[in-house]
């Protein structure tokens, strides 16, 4: 099998990018694109650091990725795990890239630019849901920004209810976690608890 190895042998394979494929391309939120974000009740957050690369996905309330101005955004972190693996990322390696998906939507939005995880009291208070404000926020200082085609939406048939994954078809994160951790942890019980446990736990 040969292997590309320069960028001069991908352009051979591929040749170069249309006008509209770069056209798109701008360093700043334009009111199009604000729309997007806006809609947005879910992105994938992707990050670099020592240890290697990361891609979390991040869900709330259509906006909760909020515009601060057309090079800023600002992104709550709720309650999960405590891996803090994007976390630890961007406060040793500042790159990261944002992916919007829109429901129902074919194009999805790409951002690409610096992030810092910001402990502002007044900015975490202006994030709280219920009383309750995350621990901390994600300031994203945008470098650029553009949609990606319905291409791959449209191969995957992505929002297509006829074509929605069964999850009982699926090993469930107790089993997953009974067989990984020799039955330590996991199992039936935390299958039953979970839902409760997340309803309790959203903000």
């Amino acid at each position: 099998m040969s292997t590309i190895t320069t960028v001069q042998e991908l352009e051979a394979v591929y040749g170069t990018p249309g006008e509209t494929s770069l056209v798109k391309e701008v360093d700043r939120i334009t009111p199009q694109y604000r729309a997007f974000i806006e809609a947005s009740p879910f992105v994938a957050l992707a990050t670099s650091g020592p240890e290697g690369l990361d891609c979390s996905p991040r869900g709330d309330l259509p906006g909760f990725v909020r515009i601060e101005d057309d090079r800023t955004l600002a992104m709550p972190d709720r309650r999960g795990n405590n891996r803090i693996d994007s976390l630890r990322n961007i406060v040793r390696d500042p790159r990261a890239a944002l992916l919007f998906l829109i429901p129902g939507s074919g194009n999805t939005l790409r951002v690409n630019g610096q992030a810092r995880v910001s402990l502002d009291p007044a900015l975490l208070a202006s994030f709280a849901v219920d009383g309750k404000p995350p621990r901390s926020v994600i300031v994203f200082e945008v470098a650029s920004v553009y949609f990606q085609c319905a291409r791959a939406i449209v191969r995957s048939d992505l929002w297509n209810p006829a074509r929605h994954v069964d999850p009982k078809s699926l090993p469930s994160a107790g089993e997953i976690l009974a067989t990984l951790s020799q039955d330590r942890v996991g199992g039936p019980d935390y299958d039953r608890e979970w839902p409760e446990r997340a309803r309790a736990s959203l903000w």
